[in-house]
């Protein structure tokens, strides 16, 4: 089965995706065509994502999906009314309990959750990114009393990717270093990173999988192979280890999963933007 699914909003659709993403996840034997329109937010927009959809259904012979996260109410009723679709407000589902809950209006502004409502906060996420930049694969060393999290392992084993995550998903100021064949040499932590012990998150992944990996990175050769992948993750496991550093294994898990992991275990406060 195949349907098609719009996601319409007066901003981002970053909020109706998300949610209703998770919801379609949940039926894994239906294929669903996405649709994101964005920046629905005059009257002339409206009417286009209306026709948008409704000219899809016609052309399938079977009515759309809808999850809108339009805040304006005008707008709202009218993609309800319209479009030819099972249409689920994500907003409308939850203000109306949330009022009376609170006994209190909600001031139905667009752009709160993924804009500029709150400059401070924006502004310390960018930092955080550009952090996690700067301090990408032990490129900078200077500034790591500032980190909140390190990441540490041996090369592709998920560091990067985590790193900007953490940044990007929930604001966190995270630094990331590599082990290497010369650490396992000397049996200890890099002197760069050995003065913040507490800060230390370790991430490992089984050899077979890292090998995939590097292979793609430096086909054939010798930093790909079975062998040196399992020398490097047993002493990069060991190291960790005999150093009291919490370690996670990434092999099958998410970006989301890693993250979500490390900010529970390292006890790290939450910020979801």
């Amino acid at each position: 089965m195949r349907r098609t699914v719009f996601f319409l909003s007066d901003r981002t659709g970053i909020t109706a995706e998300m949610l209703g993403n998770s919801l379609l996840s949940q039926f894994e034997d239906v294929r669903f065509h996405r649709v994101t329109v964005p920046f629905v937010d005059s009257p002339d927009k409206v009417d286009d994502a209306i026709r948008l959809v409704n000219e899809t259904g016609a052309k399938e012979g079977c009515r759309p999906i809808v999850f809108s996260s339009v805040v304006d109410e005008a707008a709202s009723e009218a993609i309800r009314a319209r479009a030819e679709a099972l249409t689920l407000d994500l907003f409308q589902i939850f203000i109306a309990p949330l009022e009376a809950e609170l006994t209190a209006k909600s001031s139905h502004a667009a752009g709160r959750s993924h804009g500029l409502a709150n400059s401070h906060e924006y502004f310390a996420r960018m930092e955080a990114i550009n952090f996690a930049q700067a301090h990408d694969d032990g490129a900078a060393t200077r500034e790591l009393g500032k980190a909140q999290v390190i990441l540490v392992g041996v090369s592709r084993c998920g560091k990067t990717p985590t790193s900007l995550y953490l940044a990007l998903q929930f604001g966190v100021r995270a630094a990331n270093f590599p082990l290497t064949p010369d650490d396992f040499v000397d049996r200890r932590l890099p002197g760069s990173v050995e003065g913040f012990r507490g800060k230390l998150f370790g991430l490992t992944i089984q050899p077979e999988r890292l090998r995939e990996i590097r292979e793609e990175r430096r086909p054939g050769s010798r930093y790909a192979s079975l062998d040196n992948c399992r020398r490097e993750v047993r002493e990069a496991e060991s190291l960790m280890q005999r150093e009291g550093i919490p370690m996670i294994d990434t092999t099958t898990k998410s970006i989301e999963e890693i993250a979500t992991t490390i900010l529970h275990r390292a006890k790290l406060e939450r910020h979801v933007y």
